[in-house]
């Protein structure tokens, strides 16, 4: 399949609570990754199928949502058609360094989106 989904993070207002909630639920494996902002980015390792993340939710105040991401072969290309078919850019391209790319866009019916550059080995 062209573009699938790849990646699914879950950015929370309680981390703890998801983090006990979901490994008792599907015992899936957990593997945090401390962030230059005093936070930490944990990383889901279901066993099978797209991988995925919790966070602690960027904008305060926001409920708990779940952001599924969709891997596209260049990011900037991508963001730009999103654009000109009517999505609003909420993030624009930024780098995870060492990882790749990614954009948050907000599609013409208000569904929220990501999009996913892996960078090349």
């Amino acid at each position: 399949m062209a573009n699938p989904f790849c990646h699914l993070e879950l950015n929370t207002t309680d981390t703890a609570k998801a983090k006990n909630f979901y490994t008792s639920l599907f015992s899936w494996e957990l593997s945090d990754m401390e962030m230059g902002s005093g936070g930490s980015y944990t990383f889901i390792k279901p066993g099978e199928g797209p991988g995925g993340a919790i966070a602690q939710h960027p904008v305060p105040g926001a409920p708990s949502a779940w952001l599924t991401y969709i891997s596209v072969d260049d990011i900037h290309v991508s963001t730009e058609k999103a654009a000109s078919l009517g999505a609003k850019i909420m993030r624009d391209v930024t780098e995870v360094p060492g990882m790749g790319w990614f954009s948050i866009i907000l599609d013409p019916t208000g569904a929220t989106l990501g999009l996913w550059q892996a960078k090349q080995a």
